[in-house]
C-alpha cells in the first residue's frame, strides 16, 4: 500500500502523522511512503531524515492525497482536505466528529474511509489512541492554567502551590480519567490543593488509593460541582464520552458563583466543550473571558509540544495503522477493536455514538 503524510495545517498545530521510525515500520512491512515536504519540521525532523529511510519526498500536499491509499494525519481534515480525499482511500486520523457536522459531511460525501483514533478500543474498554494526547493534555492543562493564573496574563495572581504561610491554589478536576488523572499529578506535585470529581464509585476509590490524601475526591453531580466551582481557582473539565459531544456540566448561571478571575480549562473543547461557555480557542489566542472568567479553549493542546506528542501518539498508532497498510478497510472486520475506529465508510456514519450526536 502506498502511505501519505501530507503536513498539518490546522493553526499552530505542529505534530506529524508518522515520525521517521514509524516511517521504517511501514517500509520494512513491505509498503511505500510519501511525505509532504516539511512535514516533520515542527519535530526537527528534515526531508533528508525520512528519505534516508527510503520515503519519497514530494513537494505538496495535493500529490499526497492524489497518490496515497492511505493517509496518515494527525488532527482532522480541514476543509481544503476533505475536498481531496475520494472513494477507496483511508483516513487514519483524529477526526472528532460530534461538534463537527461539516466536517462529518466532507468526508461522507468523499466516500473515504475514515478511522479515527479517538474511537478505536481496547479489550478492557479503555481508548488507547487517544490515551497518550489524553496523558499530554492533562499535564499540560496545569501547566496552562498556572500560566494564565498569573496576573500578567490577567489571572488572579496565584501562585499554584503558594508558599509558607500562604494558601495554595484550589484546583478542581471534573472527570476522575486518564486526563483528570494526568493533571491531578501534575498540579499534586506543584503543591495545589486538588479535589477530583467522578461518577463512578470504583474509580473514586482507585484515585483515594493513587493519591493516598495529596488529592479528595468526591462523587460527582450537579450540586457537588457547582459548590466545589465557587471554591476554585482553577477548573479543568476532563470529561469523556467515546464518540459523542461532552455533557455541559458548568454552566454559564454557575459562572457568578465563582472567584473573579479563576481559571477554566476546557480539555473536551474537541468533543463540544464541557463547559456551556466554552468555545475553541488556539494556541495564538488562547484565552478569553466571559463574566470575568478565564476561559482556555485550546482544541489541539497536544500540539504545543509536538516532540513529545508525535512521538507519544505513534508508539500507540503504529500497530493499527500498520494492520490498516497491511489489510485495508478488511482490517476493521478482522479486529473488534479497530472496528469502532471506522466511522465513516461508503458514504455513511457507521459510529453508532457519532451519528447519534450529530443526529444523522
Amino acid at each position: 500500500m502506498l502511505v501519505g503524510v501530507p503536513k498539518e495545517i490546522k493553526a499552530s498545530e505542529f505534530r506529524v502523522g508518522l515520525t521517521p521510525e514509524s516511517v521504517r515500520e511501514y517500509i520494512a512491512a513491505g509498503h511505500s511512503v510519501i511525505v509532504e515536504t516539511g512535514a516533520g519540521l515542527g519535530i526537527s525532523k528534515t526531508d533528508d531524515d525520512y528519505t534516508s529511510i527510503g520515503a519519497e519526498i514530494v513537494d505538496t500536499a495535493a500529490e499526497v492525497f492524489a497518490r496515497a491509499d492511505m493517509i496518515v494525519k494527525v488532527k482532522e481534515p480541514q476543509p481544503t482536505e476533505w475536498v481531496q480525499l475520494r472513494e477507496g482511500q483511508i483516513l487514519f486520523t483524529y477526526l472528532h466528529l460530534a461538534p463537527d457536522p461539516d466536517q462529518a459531511r466532507g468526508l461522507m460525501e468523499s466516500g473515504v474511509s475514515a478511522v479515527a483514533y479517538e474511537t478505536v478500543t481496547a479489550p478492557d474498554g479503555s481508548l488507547p489512541l487517544l490515551a497518550p494526547m489524553s496523558e499530554v493534555a492533562g499535564r499540560l492543562s496545569i501547566e496552562a492554567s498556572a500560566h494564565s493564573s498569573h496576573k500578567v496574563h490577567g489571572g488572579r495572581g496565584i501562585l499554584m502551590g503558594g508558599v509558607p504561610g500562604v494558601l495554595p491554589a484550589k484546583v478542581v478536576i471534573i472527570g476522575g480519567g486518564v486526563v483528570g488523572t494526568q493533571a491531578a499529578r501534575m498540579a499534586v506535585g506543584l503543591g495545589a490543593n486538588v479535589e477530583i470529581l467522578d461518577r463512578s464509585l470504583p474509580r473514586i476509590r482507585e484515585l483515594d488509593d493513587m493519591f493516598q490524601g495529596r488529592a479528595t475526591t468526591r462523587y460527582s453531580n450537579a450540586g457537588t460541582i457547582e459548590h466545589a466551582i465557587t471554591e476554585a481557582d482553577v477548573v479543568i473539565g476532563a470529561v469523556l464520552i467515546p464518540g459523542a459531544s461532552a455533557p455541559r456540566l458548568v454552566t454559564r448561571d454557575m459562572l457568578g458563583l465563582m472567584k473573579h478571575r479563576a481559571v477554566l480549562v476546557d480539555v473536551a473543547i474537541d468533543q463540544g466543550g464541557c463547559f456551556e461557555t466554552s468555545k475553541p480557542t488556539t494556541h495564538n489566542d488562547p484565552t478569553y473571558l466571559v463574566d470575568d472568567i478565564i476561559h482556555y479553549c485550546v482544541a489541539n493542546m497536544p500540539g504545543a509540544v509536538p516532540h513529545t506528542s508525535s512521538y507519544a501518539l505513534n508508539n500507540a498508532t503504529l500497530p493499527f495503522g500498520l494492520a490498516l497498510a497491511n489489510k485495508g478497510i478488511k482490517a476493521c472486520e478482522d479486529d473488534p477493536h479497530l472496528a469502532p475506529g471506522l466511522n465513516v465508510h461508503q458514504g455513511k456514519i457507521v459510529n453508532s455514538a457519532v451519528a447519534e450526536s450529530l443526529g444523522f
